[in-house]
C-alpha cells in the first residue's frame, strides 16, 4: 500500500532502497525557505542499522503489512528459542540473538506475537508487562524513606532493574519488558 512521506507514522513498517525498515522517529519540518518534509529515523528490520531519511509529502512510499501470528515459547536450546504456533502446532526455531536482550524475558508458556513478511520472521513482541521475583537486593536501611533513590535488584531471570527501597528478596514485581524498569509489586 504506497502512502505520502508525511503519513509516515512512528511503528510503520516501510520498505525503502528494497529493504523493510520500521519508523522509530519523527519530526515534521517546515524551514523557512522550501516545502516542508518529514525527517524519519529508521531502524533496519534485518540487520538493526539506523538511517536517518527525509520525505516530503509528494514522495510515495510502500507501507509494508506483516503477518501476525500467536505463538507459544516452548524452550530455549544451545541459543536457539522454540516457539509453537498456537492454531497450526507448528513449531519453529529462532535465534536468541534474533529476540536480543528481551530474550531472557521469555518464560515457559509464555504467548508472544511472530511478525513476519513473505513467511520470515521479521520480529517477535513479548508481552508488554511480566511478574519476576526478586532474587538479590541489598536489605532495608531503618529510617530510609520511600522517596529516596532506588536500589538495585536481580530477578530470578538475571536481569537488573531498579526498584524501591521497600522491597525485599522473594517479592515478587511486575516489570515493563520494552523499557526494562519496575512497575509495581505484584499482588
Amino acid at each position: 500500500m504506497k502512502i505520502n512521506g508525511n503519513e509516515i507514522r512512528p511503528g510503520n513498517v516501510i520498505q525503502h532502497n528494497t529493504e523493510l525498515w520500521v519508523a522509530v522517529k519523527l519530526q515534521h519540518v517546515k524551514p523557512g525557505k522550501g516545502g516542508a518534509f518529514a525527517q524519519v529515523e529508521l531502524k533496519n528490520l534485518v540487520n538493526g542499522s539506523k538511517l536517518n531519511e527525509r520525505f516530503r509529502s509528494a514522495d510515495k512510499v510502500e507501507r509494508v503489512r506483516l503477518e501476525q501470528t500467536d505463538y507459544q515459547f516452548l524452550y530455549e536450546s544451545d541459543g536457539m528459542l522454540a516457539f509453537m504456533d498456537t492454531t497450526s502446532y507448528e513449531q519453529i526455531e529462532l535465534q536468541a540473538e534474533f529476540v536480543g536482550e528481551r530474550a531472557a524475558f521469555l518464560q515457559d508458556g509464555m504467548m508472544v506475537v511472530v511478525e513476519s513478511h513473505e513467511g520470515k520472521p521479521i520480529g517477535v513482541r513479548l508481552p508488554d508487562q511480566v511478574t519476576l521475583e526478586i532474587t538479590e537486593t541489598e536489605p532495608v536501611v531503618k529510617g530510609q524513606t520511600a522517596a529516596s533513590s532506588n536500589k538495585p535488584a536481580i530477578c530470578n531471570n538475571g536481569v537488573r532493574v531498579m526498584v524501591p527501597p521497600f522491597l525485599a528478596v522473594g517479592d515478587n514485581i511486575i516489570v515493563d519488558t520494552n523499557e526494562v524498569t519496575y512497575l509495581k509489586r505484584a499482588e
